[in-house]
């Protein structure tokens, strides 16, 4: 259990580097690498960071390839404003295409700030609480650098 904690720990801390040195891909292998460490508490985290049921998230998570694509179809419905269940549609469909195809087709302009930050990979895993609007928080806050979403 004290490796479990530890080795969170270390993957908590480590998660905001890789995920700005590395661009999107580097951030979703990272959340795949803490999701698979413990699935419970990536639900737990996902549930709370964007204000659903543990067992949609489990749901959603049953549904796509990877844990981090769950993560993503939460983090695209929320800055789409769409429901999970329209983007998990959207993913099937365009899954090969990648996130930035998916984002698009969910009307995430690509000037805007949301699909800059999925193309540096600039997101937030953590269980934040949804609408959350202290620092960096926010859409066009920021100015790209520690935008969290």
């Amino acid at each position: 259990m004290k490796r479990l904690i530890l080795f969170s720990l270390v993957l908590s801390l480590l998660l905001p580097v890789a995920a700005f040195a590395g661009g999107l891909e580097d951030f979703l292998s990272s959340v795949n690498i803490q999701a698979r460490a413990d699935m419970s508490g990536f639900s737990a985290k996902v549930s709370a960071q964007f204000g659903v049921p543990i067992a949609q998230v489990r749901a959603v998570v049953r549904t796509v390839s990877e844990p981090a694509d769950a993560f993503m179809v939460f983090q695209l419905g929320q800055f789409s404003g769409q429901q999970p269940e329209r983007v998990v549609e959207v993913y099937k469909k365009s899954k090969g295409k990648g996130w930035g195809v998916i984002a698009k087709e969910l009307g995430i302009k690509p000037g805007s700030a949301e699909f800059h930050a999925l193309k540096r990979g600039d997101l937030h895993f953590g269980g934040a609480a949804a609408g959350d609007d202290g620092p960096g928080h926010g859409k066009g806050k920021g100015h790209g650098r520690g935008h969290k979403w």
